[in-house]
């Protein structure tokens, strides 16, 4: 459904072109220190309006807390934080009701919902939704301290230079991809379990919510299919878990093994484009020619970074949660 985690308990709601959207955070311990200005520098890292290549909406996303914190500490009831919509201009979203995007959710959507799902600004399946995913990131990274996550953005289109990749995309009215990597330091050994509880499996879980993600992998990921065991196994150096390589991206056996944790993740190109794309009009059952209007990302892994840092943080902050190791928060 729309919930994710056990103790540390995420819901996210709304839509793109709804009055909000938002995330319910359950499990929170009493007492964590919550101001809107925690919230600022995660936000605008997500927030379009900036780089060229990002959507030029830019709303104020601005955390409204409706229930779970009082006198800027959490109360140790669920927490309610909200972000408004403001900047909506839903008149581009008129024809896809009857000619879907090609790679969009139009007509999922549309055979799932029956035509009754809100589908401006794309509705529930948005990327508008990862502003409250990364308010839960904000939230969880508090809890994870000492642990620090952090991703960036490798390449995009294939490249390393991303500026040109994007312009190049931006030229031809077209989109392009990216990977982005994360790291989580300082992380303690022994979280996660065997099989369908792996902090892999529950990472997965979290980031292929995030739209666009297409693809994941941990340490040297595919890569470790090339190569030999004496290769890819990394040595012990001392008592403490440390080892001399980590080819394995600070898993093994499904649990955290004290060193870094690595992933990546592969970001698709964004579906909605100007350029001319054939479709079909479903009232007429004809092809049809849709060049799609309105604000969209030429990149959208440009702003990806921040919300794979927030997938990451709310699932680890879980399993330190299910271990009892999150440190006692002190008035």
């Amino acid at each position: 459904m729309n919930t994710l985690g056990r103790s540390f308990r995420l819901s996210i709601l709304g839509e793109s072109h709804g009055p909000c959207v938002g995330i319910l955070l359950d499990g929170c311990p009493a007492g964590l220190a919550l101001d809107p200005a925690d919230f600022a520098a995660d936000m605008e890292r997500r927030r379009g309006g900036g780089a060229p290549g990002t959507t030029p909406r830019r709303e104020d996303d601005l955390p409204i807390f409706q229930t779970g914190v009082h006198q800027g500490r959490s109360t140790g009831a669920p927490i309610l934080i909200l972000f408004e919509n403001k900047q909506v201009d839903s008149s581009a979203y008129e024809a896809v009701k009857s000619i879907p995007r090609p790679g969009h959710a139009d007509w999922v959507a549309l055979k799932k919902y029956g035509g009754f799902a809100d589908m401006r600004g794309s509705g529930h399946f948005s990327g508008r939704l990862t502003t409250a995913l990364v308010a839960a990131g904000v939230v969880a990274k508090k809890l994870l301290a000492p642990a620090r996550v952090s991703a960036r953005l490798l390449e995009a289109g294939g490249s390393p230079d991303i500026e040109r990749a994007v312009a190049e995309a931006m030229a031809a009215q077209d989109s392009v991809g990216g990977l982005v990597e994360c790291r989580v330091r300082d992380l303690p050994p022994g979280l996660g379990e065997p099989f369908f509880d792996s902090v892999e499996s529950l990472i997965a879980h979290a980031v292929f919510a995030i739209p666009a993600i297409k693809g994941i992998e941990f340490g040297d990921g595919f890569q470790a299919s090339r190569m030999r065991g004496s290769q890819v196994n990394d040595l012990l150096e001392d008592a403490d878990g440390r080892t001399a390589s980590n080819h394995a991206g600070g898993i093994n056996g499904g649990i955290s093994n004290g060193n870094e944790l690595v992933f990546r993740v592969a970001v698709k190109p964004t579906s909605s484009i100007r350029a001319a794309q054939l479709t079909l009009d479903l009232k007429t059952n004809q092809p049809a020619l849709l060049s799609m209007g309105g604000r969209h990302d030429a990149c959208i892994a440009l702003r990806a970074p921040v919300v794979v840092e927030a997938a990451a943080a709310a699932v680890l902050a879980d399993l330190l949660m299910l271990e009892g190791l999150l440190p006692r928060i002190m008035p």
